[in-house]
């Protein structure tokens, strides 16, 4: 009997659409598609590391001068529930706008007063993830993983051998996507 209510009280509202507004229902125009994929991903990213900040705090001129680059300023990917029958690598690609002066590292964006300095994508380990490549294959096993990275500030060649790093404030943003394997 519910079944049979829910029918009528839906063909009432379809009725009554029908009669107020009949022109919506005649018109032939696509005007409306929608598109996907449905995939089987072998790990989802934890909720919330899709947004990751990472605050410096003050990093000081002298420190660059001397040693080039800060220690970098560790983060994680916690990928969940990784099914490695779909995939046994992961690999991490960071997309942002690269540093002329130092390539494969990301440059300040627009709003930072600070000139002289990028910031690196490195493994805990001190392994490179350049900018705009993907990086080597992080092993994955069954459950749940964690991509350890970290990032760091460098001064550029130029700007040390003049000690012309500008003061300020800096931000940089870079999108990242995994590609498993």
């Amino acid at each position: 009997m519910g079944l049979k209510r829910r029918t009528h009280t839906w063909l009432n509202v379809l009725g009554a659409l029908l009669l107020t507004g009949g022109s919506v229902f005649c018109s032939t125009a696509d005007n409306m598609r929608f598109s996907g994929a449905l995939v089987a991903e072998p790990c989802t990213l934890r909720p919330g590391d899709e947004n990751i900040r990472l605050e410096f705090g003050s990093v000081i001129d002298k420190y660059l001068y001397t040693y080039g680059r800060t220690l970098g300023k560790a983060f994680s990917l916690v990928l969940q529930d990784c099914d490695v029958s779909l995939g046994k690598t992961v690999k991490v690609t960071f997309n942002g706008a690269e540093s002329k002066a130092l390539p494969g590292l990301l440059v300040p964006d627009g709003g930072s007063q600070v000139k002289g300095i990028a910031l690196g994508i490195e493994t805990i380990a001190g392994l490179p993830v350049p900018l705009n490549k993907s990086s080597h294959g992080f092993t994955l096993t069954k459950g749940n993983n964690s991509v350890q990275l970290q990032v760091y500030v460098q001064g550029e060649p130029e700007a040390i051998a003049q000690r012309s790093i500008g003061l300020g404030t800096f931000s940089g943003v870079a999108t990242f996507s995994l590609e498993y394997e």
